[in-house]
């Protein structure tokens, strides 16, 4: 473990910075007396060990249902053991340290790792204050990233199986295997570390009721989905789906032909192997993916934004020059917009009646998004690596 801290660059300030915003999120959420989302995390735990329907309603211990898999109470479960103010503590702080690891081993240099902390800072606090997961999903895409470009596929397919198996996300890691060196080890572990996994929570619960969990956990999120296209809940939905069932005040558009949209304009650039020897082009495949898994979810929300914004600044910082004038723009609008859009700080009219009726926190996302994508179908990225800003060597190598 001090092997893994030793090689950290980025600034000390800037970790302060996010452990400042992770407890004062703690310290808010503590004095609220409002810790609906760690609640349903922590009650999860309980339920699975006393065998309790984790997809129930229990609007004694919190509102809302519990959404992800079998396998999130057992992950959960050392945030789920000590009083709910210390679990709620350590659960931030976690997620600040696992979010902060995962980009400090990017292969940029020192400076524009430090600008990508810094202009994702209000996106973590976003979804620090509503004790989400997402900065630890960051963590685990750009980690199985990281550890296949070091060839280190048994743990990169673990942080993808053991994502997905949680909260969906990064099973979109498995486009990595494209990158992979070695294949058959990629395929072989992927498998492996889905069996061990599936299994591992009946450890705590036995084998029939962890299979009644999984009959109901698909479900459940399907169901879910289907809440999300509400146009009345402007929490939800905040997606490219979402944005033109938004303008049109149609709820009942499908998400599948946007699906097809989307896989077509991610594959076709995946067809220009010739390509795969260029650190940049992987890195912007790596960018889009955290792109795209929030802005074709219907359940994107505001807390879910630290994906897409964390992929959006990973492209720029990979630019020679980002701080163009276009650059710029797209900076103010993600900061204003995507970062700031839905809280507090935007007057209640601005906020609800335009930035939250049209979905206008993703469009920074889609702007962004479109020109890699244009860039991935068409650009000719460099096979050798010689900038200065990006440094294959300073990626994350597993003792």
């Amino acid at each position: 473990m001090s092997g893994i801290f030793s090689r950290l660059t980025a600034d000390k300030k800037i970790w302060i910075l996010y452990f400042f915003a992770a407890f004062a999120c703690w310290l808010l959420k503590i004095m609220g007396h409002n810790q609906n989302n760690f609640f349903i995390f922590r009650a999860s735990f309980y339920h699975l060990v006393n065998h309790l329907n984790l997809y129930a309603p229990y609007p004694a211990e919190h509102s809302d249902y519990y959404y992800y898999g079998p396998l999130f109470p057992v992950f959960f479960a050392p945030f789920a053991l000590p009083p709910k103010a210390i679990g709620l503590l350590l659960w931030e702080l976690a997620n600040a340290i696992a979010y902060l690891i995962a980009v400090n081993y990017l292969p940029l240099n020192i400076s524009r790792k430090k600008m990508l902390l810094l202009f994702c800072a209000i996106e973590f606090a976003n979804s620090a204050f509503s004790e989400q997961f997402n900065p630890m999903m960051v963590a685990f895409i750009m980690g199985a990233f990281l550890l296949v470009e070091k060839e280190k596929d048994i743990w990169a397919t673990l942080l993808i199986v053991a994502g997905a198996m949680m909260k969906l996300y990064p099973i979109v890691g498995l486009a990595f295997f494209m990158f992979s060196k070695q294949k058959t080890r990629f395929v072989i572990s992927t498998i492996c570390w889905a069996a061990v996994l599936m299994v591992l929570p009946a450890l705590f619960c036995g084998a029939d009721f962890l299979i009644d969990a999984y009959h109901r956990w698909l479900p459940a999120v399907a169901h879910k989905n289907i809440l999300n296209h509400d146009l009345t809940v402007r929490s939800q939905d905040i997606c490219i789906m979402g944005v033109v069932r938004d303008f049109t005040r149609n709820p009942n558009i499908s998400d599948l032909p946007f699906y097809i949209f989307g896989m077509i304009v991610f594959a076709v650039p995946m067809l220009r192997f010739s390509q795969y020897n260029s650190l940049q082009f992987r890195l912007q495949v790596l960018a889009t993916l955290l792109i795209m898994v929030v802005i074709f979810s219907s359940g994107g929300e505001s807390p879910t934004y630290i994906l897409p914004v964390t992929g959006v600044f990973l492209w720029l910082m990979m630019k020679e020059k980002p701080f163009t004038t276009a650059s710029i723009i797209l900076i103010v609008f993600l900061l204003v917009l995507t970062g700031l859009g839905l809280s507090d700080v935007m007057p209640r009219p601005i906020r609800h009646d335009y930035i939250g009726m049209y979905g206008m926190k993703a469009w920074p996302c889609i702007v962004a998004w479109l020109i890699i994508s244009w860039e991935l179908w068409f650009k000719k990225f460099d096979t050798e690596t010689n900038s200065k800003h990006i440094n294959n060597n300073d990626i994350f190598v597993v003792a």
